[in-house]
């Protein structure tokens, strides 16, 4: 649980926005294999939290993922990149993200992420729960 007198660095320490407006600072990232753990660790929001992670890339994602069970929210702070969607019987959609500029992906998309204009900094507000990934 988050206290007034507590920091915590955004990029290491994720944020889970919980039931009851609840905020509950994560344990350190460590891998893909932490959202598995993340999922358990919120068991008891049935799936109405948010995830609030930061991330500083240098090289396009190597990965894809989604979200199963919500819509997520990618906000560029700093550099260029590219978002890249794919629905499940929906065409390809690239959308070109400039600082101050978010797009959505709505819950089940596949996305992925190349760097136009590096290094860039991405703030992602995600329904976390259930997050899965695949090589790109």
């Amino acid at each position: 649980m988050a206290d007034c007198n507590d920091v915590a660095n955004l990029t290491r320490h994720f944020a889970h926005l919980g039931r009851g407006s609840r905020i509950e600072v994560q344990p350190e990232f460590d891998g893909l294999s932490w959202y598995q753990s993340y999922t358990e660790r919120t068991v008891s929001d049935g799936g109405a939290g948010w995830l609030v992670s930061l991330y500083d890339f240098v090289d396009s994602w190597t990965s894809w993922e989604q979200h199963p069970n919500g819509a997520e929210m990618v906000v560029c702070l700093n550099g260029r990149m590219r978002l890249i969607q794919v629905d499940i019987d929906g065409p390809e959609r690239q959308l070109t993200l400039n600082p101050g500029e978010y797009a959505v992906n709505p819950p089940g998309c596949w996305h992925t992420a190349d760097i136009i204009e590096g290094p860039v900094r991405a703030l992602f507000i995600t329904a976390g729960e259930g997050t899965m990934h695949k090589a790109r």
